[in-house]
């Protein structure tokens, strides 16, 4: 006889389904109100899934990540980014995947896209006209959509390029509130019913995108082997045990992966941190002294490594989880976890936002307080924005690289403030939660242009 799921929501399951999919920061405010870190919620068609949000409970998930299976409880996520996404894969496949695919986020190669994105940056913000409000995700979005096709894709002119920059933004846009999301979560939404449906308007587009990305490969391929840093070009080349190389549909699909992953949550991010720097005077005066102390032409890796804007980072990541949970995981055989007996294929899903939110762990945790960064340190499952244990988020690295190096070079460059003076809520976007207006601002003035260093060096 199976064992009762912890905390069993008793409400209807279509219920917990729609305002799961509306509002899942509120969702899991009430009903940890109600039963405390661990919960069950029935979504739907989709079964049940126990919510975790005790962090020595999850530390337990993490140190056993071999027992669980992860990759098929991302199946909304394939008509998306494609069967082939390590997302997607468990055990040998994941492993062997992962491996090819970790060279080119990690090392020495981050100082050579260093370069690129405070370029990129530079060029946005210098587009900006003084006094003209313009939305802090929309710009972010510009920026990181650039980066991903410089330092990922290793394109920046050219007909497929100039194809592509816009395909991609139309494509990420179509589920760009709560309502338009939920064609990710209704499977009877995914008809493809000519051009004027929306899942016929997305599969055109994902066809079109498929399409330049293996006119890419193939191009590449029919190169002499020049010498490239790009990440498609080091995917290319990686080579696995048996030196087997990865498929170009497999090639396809990660870049798509990379594109979902790390080009919406980035310039969500960014977003959010923008709003708080400049929501907190304190705040914006100390990391402005900070960048300042630096000196005229620093190297974008000296402006990594500067304390306090890593922490206004890492508190903006704590704040505003892009992900409400980490990826889920199965269980493969019963099990025991913190006291709980669970049979095979129970599916738990360790919240970010709960642990990020916890009083004991984060004082006044409705407060944007850096500094909190700069007293303590925090272990891996009291603090994980990019996830945790084998399944850890593969460019957090570049991703934070990022996130520093823009807002570095962005608040060295412009005077900016808010251009409205009210709250900003989350909502959701796609599968991730965004601010729900972008984060409306202004440029008010310019600063010193000479501050950081954008030339390769």
């Amino acid at each position: 006889m199976a064992k009762a799921l912890p905390n069993l929501i008793s409400s209807s399951p279509w219920w917990q389904f729609v305002t799961w999919i509306a509002d899942p920061l509120k969702f899991q405010r009430v009903y940890r109100r109600k039963y405390g870190d661990v919960f069950t919620m029935t979504l739907g068609g989709f079964g049940q899934y126990v919510v975790v949000g005790n962090p020595q409970m999850i530390q337990e998930i993490f140190n056993q990540d071999s027992q669980f299976d992860v990759g098929r409880g991302n199946f909304l996520a394939e008509p998306l980014i494609g069967e082939n996404s390590l997302m997607l894969m468990d055990g040998d496949r994941h492993r062997r995947e992962r491996k090819l695919l970790m060279p080119p986020f990690h090392g020495e190669r981050l100082q050579t896209y260093a370069h690129q994105i405070c370029q990129v940056s530079k060029a946005v913000a210098d587009s900006w006209t003084v006094n003209q409000p313009f939305v802090a995700r929309t710009a972010m979005q510009t920026v990181s959509l650039e980066v991903i096709l410089q330092v990922v894709f290793g394109i920046s002119e050219g007909d497929r390029y100039q194809q592509l920059k816009p395909l991609l933004t139309e494509w990420l846009n179509m589920t760009d509130s709560p309502l338009r999301s939920s064609i990710l979560f209704f499977p009877f939404l995914q008809k493809d019913w000519g051009d004027w449906s929306p899942w016929g308007q997305m599969e055109r587009r994902k066809k079109q995108v498929y399409q330049l990305l293996k006119d890419e490969i193939d191009e590449r391929r029919s190169q002499d082997n020049k010498p490239a840093t790009d990440v498609l070009s080091l995917m290319m080349a990686a080579r696995d045990e048996a030196g087997q190389a990865m498929a170009d549909k497999e090639l396809q699909d990660e870049l798509l992966t990379i594109l979902f992953a790390g080009h919406e949550t980035t310039a969500t991010t960014l977003a959010w941190a923008f709003y708080q720097v400049h929501r907190c005077p304190q705040v914006r005066e100390k990391l402005l002294q900070e960048l300042d102390s630096l000196g005229d032409g620093a190297s974008p890796m000296e402006l990594a490594k500067l304390p306090y804007l890593n922490a206004v980072c890492q508190e903006t990541l704590r704040m505003y989880p892009v992900l409400p949970i980490i990826f889920p995981r199965i269980t493969k055989a019963p099990m025991q976890i913190a006291g709980y007996s669970l049979e095979p294929d129970t599916v738990l899903m360790p919240s970010i936002f709960l642990v990020h939110y916890r009083e004991e762990l984060y004082p006044e945790p409705e407060m944007f307080r850096p500094e909190r960064f700069l007293e303590r340190q925090f272990s891996p499952s009291e603090y994980l924005p990019f996830g945790g244990g084998s399944r850890r988020c593969l460019g957090y690295a570049l991703a934070l690289l990022e996130m520093k190096l823009v807002l570095a070079t962005v608040l060295s460059r412009c005077e900016l403030a808010l251009a409205e003076d009210k709250p900003v809520k989350s909502q959701r976007r796609g599968f991730t939660l965004a601010p729900a207006t972008g984060v409306r601002m202004l440029l008010t003035g310019r600063r010193n242009p000479a501050k950081i260093s954008v030339t390769a060096q």
